[in-house]
């Protein structure tokens, strides 16, 4: 992979910086460790030219939704990038995306760190970035090999499927990967789903299939 010239990634994430609002850029801040040094120093740069500062982190981010009045409004607009199935793989991508100097969010709820995710992975989380941060995408998702990513017949079905855990029958199950590959499957041999309880923390291992009660 081609080394980053750092004067051209600074004046990247300079530009980048410049154009997102206060609440944006004070959001990227809380997590600016995750960042990679000139990321850091650009942000900081742009944090301390605007006078801002860092306050403590509330409960609930703020919902960043364009303002329509603003010049930078077509600029902020949220474009989905990809659906994350597990934990695991909404983690690695953070960890690429937070890499890249690129703000994202994740799921309804607009999280801005895999912490704050509130919806059930098992029916995919939708993963956003500012249209501005377009052009840098694909080489952030360049190294992102997700494990749990499932087929289209998979994704309708586990859309569809009625999960509770076996143990307090929630429906706030995790589906944490598939175990056996659905294409080499047979009717004796089935394609195993690994699942967590996020209300009990029970585990279990299935074929994927709603019983009957």
């Amino acid at each position: 992979m081609d080394t980053l010239d750092p004067v051209a990634e600074w004046q990247r994430l300079s530009e980048l910086y410049r154009r997102m609002s206060d609440n944006e850029l004070l959001m990227l801040a809380r997590q600016s460790s995750e960042l990679t040094d000139t990321a850091q120093q650009a942000l900081a740069q742009e944090v301390s030219q605007r006078g801002l500062k860092l306050q403590p982190e509330k409960p609930s981010a703020p919902n960043p939704e364009p303002q329509t009045d603003s010049p930078y409004a077509e600029d902020r607009e949220l474009i989905e990038i990809c659906t994350v199935w597990s934990l695991p793989d909404a983690l690695q991508l953070q960890t690429l995306l937070d890499g890249a100097g690129i703000p994202f969010f994740m799921g309804p709820e607009k999280a801005t760190g895999v912490d704050a995710v509130t919806s059930n992975f098992v029916n995919g989380v939708s993963v956003q970035v500012m249209r501005i941060g377009l052009p840098w995408i694909r080489g952030a998702l360049e190294n992102y090999t997700p494990a749990n990513e499932p087929s289209p017949r998979q994704e309708e079905e586990l859309g569809e499927l009625p999960v509770r855990c076996s143990e307090c029958h929630s429906t706030e199950v995790i589906f944490e990967r598939l175990l056996a590959d659905p294409a080499t499957a047979t009717d004796k041999s089935p394609p195993q789903y690994e699942w967590t309880c996020a209300s009990c923390g029970h585990q279990w291992k299935d074929d994927g299939i709603a019983k009957e009660e």
